[in-house]
């Protein structure tokens, strides 16, 4: 893709983690829409949980989640028992007791959590829930707390899986975004989860920050290989600053710009795959035999609030201050102020502030965007008839693909869409050909590549 190009669509669009996306979620003013959906759900299908953490010991001046700095442990520990409360209160709502298929943890950190604590949570959660025999049990680690007997408590409490956010190995780089780690340290936990058999570790790494150069993502990918990932992430660095103030601590001269993003992104994907990791949707890779890369050839993959999954639950309960939920119905969001949260779970109010509904055909241009994210492809037509619509109601959608089309991003046949190798970076902007909601009303979003 040449660098015109590159130049050309730098443009900033939804990550499409969800459709329709949360800047269009709406306020709530009770629980009671919620607990409608939770009362509607059928008992013999399997769900999906994911708990957030939202403490950290430091702030990276990169991160784009939510979170909260603390230096003591006392809000944790009160969290933890508010988090337990919602269990309780999600799961009173629910109509039997329902089998969970996938857990997630995600931050912040959840590595802020002592280990007796990961246990109890872990505990009450089966009291609350049935987890199912296969169920893949994920957690997100920061390297630069985690501990031995951290990670033996993990292993107790039957994680499986766990993400180590790495973002880049270089010193410079990692001054720059105040999160100094050394390999040796990712290494050493690296070592402690194989130990203790935890061995499904993938690791997440980030293109696009400060002072990094082709050269040094190169090396980043390198040295990260050595650690035998089954998974690695690649994310393009997301300076919203308007949205996320701290990220004002980052020189933005420093920043590369769209066509330095660009050749870095290719390179380390190149870089991947050479070393026989497989391309799954727009920024994840693979070992062939890891079921994430299973899941994509067998055009089996999903996308949530957390990536790229494996995860085909049609429910995603969100637990903790900010989660998301992700239901038959539409979506919720938690209150993000602590205080808030707290305070609405021990009144007995299932502590939703946002949300929406699907109305019209959210649920079809959902599949549409859900499918183009995960294969590089979908047959708009096929699923047009599934849903009892006619994909000439797309005639404008396509229209808005001859630009990508003529540029060689997608390929076009009858109604349907493919993606080319060559376009995979910006498949957003394809799936954003699709969205209703973005041409109604101005949202800021990270840039595409």
């Amino acid at each position: 893709m040449s660098e015109r190009l590159a130049e050309k669509y730098d443009l900033r669009v939804p990550r499409y983690t969800s459709y329709p996306t949360a800047p269009h979620f709406r306020a709530l003013a009770d629980d009671g829409l919620y607990r409608g959906w939770l009362a509607g759900l059928d008992p013999s299908r399997s769900l999906s949980l994911y708990f957030h953490i939202p403490f950290c010991d430091e702030m990276c001046w990169f991160c784009g989640c939510y979170t909260k700095i603390v230096n003591r442990y006392e809000p944790i520990r009160a969290y933890l028992e508010a988090l337990a409360a919602e269990v309780r209160l999600v799961a009173d709502a629910l109509p039997g007791r329902f089998e969970a298929s996938h857990l997630h943890w995600g931050g912040g950190s959840p590595t802020m959590l002592a280990p007796g604590d990961w246990l109890a949570l872990v505990a009450g959660l089966r009291a609350a829930f049935a987890f199912a025999a296969d169920a893949e049990i994920a957690v997100e680690i920061d390297p630069r707390d985690a501990t031995e007997a951290y990670i033996a408590a993990l292993a107790e409490a039957g994680v499986n899986r766990a993400s180590i956010g790495v973002q880049d190995f270089d010193p410079a780089v990692q001054a720059a975004i105040n999160r100094r780690q050394p390999y040796e340290v990712v290494e050493r936990v690296c070592g402690w989860l194989r130990r203790h058999g935890i061995d499904a570790i993938n690791l997440d790494l980030m293109y696009g920050l400060p002072h990094q150069t082709v050269g040094k993502v190169e090396a980043m990918v390198d040295l990260a290989l050595q650690l035998e990932p089954a998974r690695v992430a690649l994310f393009g660095y997301a300076h919203v600053p308007w949205m996320k103030t701290h990220q004002k601590l980052i020189d933005e001269a420093s920043l590369p710009g769209s066509t330095e993003r660009w050749h870095q992104n290719a390179a380390a994907a190149r870089r991947l795959e050479e070393r026989g990791l497989r391309p799954v949707g727009l920024d994840h890779f693979a070992r062939a035999d890891d079921p994430l890369a299973k899941a994509a050839a067998a055009g089996h993959l999903h996308r949530n609030f957390q990536g790229y999954t494996t995860d085909a639950a049609a429910v995603l309960l969100g637990f903790g201050a900010s989660a998301i939920g992700s239901l038959p119905q539409g979506y919720v969001q938690n209150i993000m102020a602590l205080k808030d949260y707290r305070e609405a779970v021990a009144g007995g109010r299932l502590p939703v502030a946002r949300g929406i509904a699907f109305v019209g055909d959210d649920r079809l241009r959902g599949e549409i965007i859900e499918r183009l994210m995960c294969d590089l492809f979908v047959d708009v037509a096929a699923i047009c008839r599934r849903h009892g619509a006619d994909a000439d109601a797309f005639a404008a959608a396509f229209a808005a693909l001859g630009p990508l089309a003529a540029d060689g991003v997608v390929a076009l046949d009858g109604r349907t869409v493919r993606v080319t190798e060559a376009g995979r970076p910006l498949v957003r902007l394809a799936a954003a050909a699709f969205d209703a909601y973005l041409a109604h009303g101005e949202a800021r979003h990270s840039r595409a590549v």
